[in-house]
């Protein structure tokens, strides 16, 4: 793509202040959620009202065009896009012409904010057109603009600065993009050549020069190389290989079942330096007589590198549920006799493998040499806690305090001070009349919103978790006041506090 146009274009959408908050104050809050669910009608009918009373504004004629997939003509066109016009907008591949006056859109282009454990910003994202501007289901080589998964997995980046990082599966490149704010050096690949061109096109439009793009599939680009970090929203999704069914190269990896994900987990250790960490989503298999996380148990043992292993399975879908949402996300409704036959199929590749359930989750891989390896792989269903900048920052905390404990045996451990995290609070539950409570429990208002049980000993112990006295003192002190050995109270309670510190519940004392 020609670099002065996209230099222009960046320029002209600047001035226009094509902005999400400016996008969301021209159609307001129920027109978004409105658009969140595939219905353009509310926003289209809160443009016409502005329009009617304060003209065509430059960013209203660019969220028509890029986000409402809606025509606009020439002399709008020229007003929203005055440097780079509308015949650099069609030979940009921006838009294309249905007659002499009128332009249609030939991407999406939108406005992305993001708030990280670094800072703030914004970007603007461009990608193929989805359903509700095409009016019909997606083509197989559809370019993903960023949606639920892709801001999920932005969302757990650590935030610690690296050398080099790579996205594997780029698709329009936000990870990458993301990637650029703490890595030197960022590579970033796709099976896709569109996939790479839009990928290409959305650095220089956000004037980022720091990433490589590559062709190519999975790891075959980077053979041989090691990154600091890689991160990839792979193409998971379990999909019946089948004729009639569609493979979208944004989401289908071509594999049988779940062999795609177990494939980056088997691989991507191999391409990790000392201490770097991958992070990527996936979908497993439940299966009749197997367990979905005893499975990627055994995945993670396969690895062909020593790794530390950290997955949280966030939920669980049964075949059906999994079949409709995907074939939905292709763009075929329910209630049509196509829905009906895809489903059957998707329904018959689950029963060829007496699949029972699908689990989604995230994954941390860490490549080591320690001989005690981190395994932690956990269910985490429902919500995670209020992260304003994402849950990177909370793992990353929890890493280190993992590490942290782990090197100290018991003795040391209780010659350390640790203090309670910020945002963890203490609930208990009496029955009507009693003193003692029947139930108490730890729960994080933040990071994963875990919620634990603690008897009264445990509790003492969080308590007086101030950072002033060692945890030995503490335990010492509670077993005088209950009138217990206080090694034996050690020995019950340090395991807990451990636990505590992985969660991020309790901190190391700085």
């Amino acid at each position: 793509m020609d670099q002065r146009l996209i230099d222009l274009l960046r320029a002209d959408l600047t001035t226009a202040g094509y902005t999400v908050e400016r996008v969301r104050g021209l159609w307001g809050e129920m027109a978004e959620a409105a658009l969140h669910r595939s219905n353009r009608v509310v926003a289209i009918r809160a443009l016409d009202a502005r329009e009617g009373t304060e003209g065509v504004e430059p960013v209203a004629t660019l969220a028509r065009l890029f986000i409402l997939g809606l025509p606009a003509d020439v002399d709008a066109v020229s007003r929203a896009l005055p440097t780079l016009g509308a015949d650099g907008a069609v030979e940009l591949g921006l838009l294309s012409r249905f007659d002499d006056r009128g332009l249609r859109p030939a991407l999406d282009l939108r406005p992305y904010a993001w708030v990280d454990a670094n800072g703030s910003g914004a970007w603007w994202i461009a990608s193929d057109l989805g359903e509700l501007a095409l009016g019909h289901e997606l083509g197989e080589e559809h370019v993903l603009g960023v949606g639920g998964a892709s801001m999920t997995l932005s969302g757990i980046i650590l935030p610690e600065r690296v050398g080099s990082a790579l996205d594997l599966g780029t698709g329009c490149g936000i990870q990458a993009l993301h990637l650029s704010r703490i890595a030197d050096r960022v590579v970033a690949t796709d099976i896709s050549e569109r996939a790479l061109e839009l990928a290409a096109l959305n650095a220089r439009l956000n004037g980022i020069d720091s990433i490589e793009f590559r062709l190519g599939s999975m790891f075959e680009p980077v053979t041989g190389e090691r990154f600091d970090r890689i991160v990839s929203n792979p193409p998971f999704v379990i999909t019946p290989r089948m004729e009639g069914v569609p493979n979208y190269e944004y989401r289908d990896g071509g594999l049988v079942g779940d062999a795609l994900v177990e494939s980056v987990f088997i691989e991507a250790a191999r391409h990790l330096t000392e201490d770097g960490v991958a992070q990527f989503l996936g979908n497993w298999e439940y299966r009749a007589r197997t367990d979905g996380l005893d499975r990627v148990a055994d995945w993670v043992e396969h690895s062909r590198e020593t790794v530390d292993a950290w997955v949280i399975e966030r939920e669980v879908q049964d075949p059906a549920e999994y079949a409709e949402t995907w074939i939905r996300d292709g763009g075929t409704r329910a209630g049509t006799a196509e829905f009906e036959r895809l489903a059957a199929a998707w329904l018959d590749d689950f029963a060829s493998r007496s699949v029972t359930g699908v689990g989604f989750g995230y994954v941390l891989l860490r490549r080591t040499d320690s001989p005690t390896s981190l395994r932690r792989l956990e269910r985490l269903h429902g919500h995670a806690g209020s992260n304003s900048a994402g849950l990177g920052a909370h793992l990353a905390v929890c890493l280190a305090a993992h590490d942290w404990q782990v090197a100290l045996d018991d003795q040391a451990l209780l010659r350390e001070r640790v203090v309670l995290a910020g945002d963890v609070t203490e609930e208990r539950h009496y029955w009507p009349g009693d003193e003692d409570p029947t139930a108490m429990h730890l729960r994080q208002g933040g990071g994963l919103a875990r919620s634990v049980g603690v008897d009264t000993g445990l509790a003492g112990l969080v308590g007086a978790c101030d950072g002033e006295l060692a945890l030995g003192a503490i335990v010492d002190a509670i077993a005088q006041l209950v009138e217990v050995d206080a090694g034996e109270l050690g020995d019950e309670l340090l395991p807990r506090v451990r636990a505590l510190i992985d969660d991020g519940i309790l901190l190391p004392a700085v």
